[in-house]
């Protein structure tokens, strides 16, 4: 028999499958065992007890001096030496052998002169009757296993199904997507009896509810917070374009530039995080813009072109990506940076002690910086931000020979 699991069935269905399997064979073979065991022990005992009961005749009409029936002699040929001897030394029994290739149940008592009596009674019918049902066993033991097994495989593959869907949400959430919900019938029906999977399933959602609620105060704070700060900045700012030039007011303004700087990356994160960012996309080839993004910087990084290509994107947040990965790669790495254009994939790489090991795990995390590093930690983070809105993937990567590598891989044209 051969066992073809519905498609999507995963390890779990098909160990379930194999149990059910194993277990419905070993109840089959059992119950098929007693019941050849029973019926057999019926049918050779009736055969039995007629040859007995013929040997009982035959005895008296050989003691009688008559004649003796067919199927009943003296040392017949075909007799069974065993139950010869057992007839010679005064005692009667019954055997079942062979005789002509037939079924046969042979009963044999004492005789005079250390002779052996014996009956023949064919037992061919009921060696029909043990064959028919040892067939018809084996083949309901064979429907009753497969009707099973479709039956649990069935039941089992809808449990794994939801389990994969569980499992699939479970997948989405830890990707980003806070929306996705399992919604199980049965953890919303409160009328429907709740197994294990329902309430895992509910367990997941309210999770993902709860997560999504605090994520979204999360990011409301940052845009309140970064929205209240940008007024007083403001004046701030006016107020310190009017202090006397002096030591003490170039440290003002580089704190109040810092400051507002900071409010401006909180706001584009704010942005980012809500996902409601429109693209506004135009032609653009790759080898100015990323020479343009390198003398806005006023960084001395080296520009290659090794495979210019001109592609289909937003020119602001592509310039935004790439401005500030050369402005960690200055600000943490040594020289020399290199900006390398090589078709729809740009590299920017330096020669310093390379990206800290959270950070090639876990990503860019806001204001976390390795070692007590200047900055805030937001510019990869708005880089990493900016690059999935362009529908580009970017890579933090420590090269074998030192350094720090970011990959920006942009989609490719149609």
């Amino acid at each position: 028999m051969r066992l073809v699991l519905p498609r999507g069935a995963g390890p779990l269905a098909v160990k379930a499958a194999l149990f059910i399997t194993v277990m419905c064979c070993a109840l089959a073979a059992l119950l098929g065992v007693l019941v050849h065991v029973s019926v057999t022990n019926q049918t050779v005992g009736q055969a039995r007890d007629t040859a007995l009961a013929r040997l009982g005749e035959a005895t008296r009409a050989y003691e009688a001096g008559d004649p003796l029936r067919r199927g009943a002699g003296v040392d017949p040929p075909g007799l069974p030496e065993r139950l010869r001897e057992l007839a010679v030394s005064g005692r009667r029994g019954t055997m079942a052998a062979e005789d002509d290739g037939r079924p046969t149940m042979w009963a044999a008592g004492p005789a005079t002169g250390g002779r052996a009596l014996a009956v023949r009674v064919d037992h061919t019918q009921g060696q029909r009757t043990i064959d028919g049902l040892d067939g018809a066993i084996v083949w309901s033991s064979a429907l009753a296993i497969g009707a099973t097994l479709l039956v649990g495989v069935f039941a089992v593959t809808r449990v794994t199904r939801r389990l994969h869907t569980t499992a699939r949400v479970a997948r989405r959430i830890s990707a980003g997507d806070l929306d996705a919900r399992v919604d199980d019938p049965r953890a919303q029906d409160p009328t429907r009896p709740q197994d294990e999977v329902a309430s895992v399933a509910a367990a997941l959602d309210s999770m993902a509810s709860s997560l999504q609620g605090k994520l979204l105060a999360e990011q409301r704070f940052t845009a309140d917070v970064a929205h209240e700060l940008r007024t007083p900045l403001t004046g701030l700012h006016a107020a310190a374009e009017l202090l006397p030039p002096g030591r003490p007011t170039e440290l003002v303004r580089d704190r109040v530039a810092a400051l507002r700087t900071l409010t401006e990356d909180l706001l584009e994160i704010s942005r980012l995080e809500s996902g409601r960012e429109l693209l506004e996309v135009d032609p653009e080839a790759l080898g100015a813009l990323a020479g343009r993004v390198v003398r806005a910087s006023g960084t001395d990084t080296r520009v290659g072109v090794v495979r210019d290509a001109r592609v289909e994107t937003d020119r602001r947040r592509l310039e935004r990506v790439l401005g500030n990965l050369v402005a960690n790669a200055h600000r943490h790495g040594r020289a020399p940076v290199v900006l390398t254009v090589d078709g729809p994939v740009i590299t920017v790489r330096d020669h310093g002690d390379g990206y800290p090991e959270y950070l090639l795990v876990h990503g860019p995390q806001r204001f976390r910086t390795e070692g007590g590093s200047k900055g805030h930690g937001l510019g990869l983070t708005i880089a990493l931000g900016q690059a999935e809105v362009l529908g580009a993937r970017l890579a933090f990567t420590n090269p074998p020979d030192g350094g720090a590598l970011a990959t920006l891989t942009l989609p490719q044209q149609p």
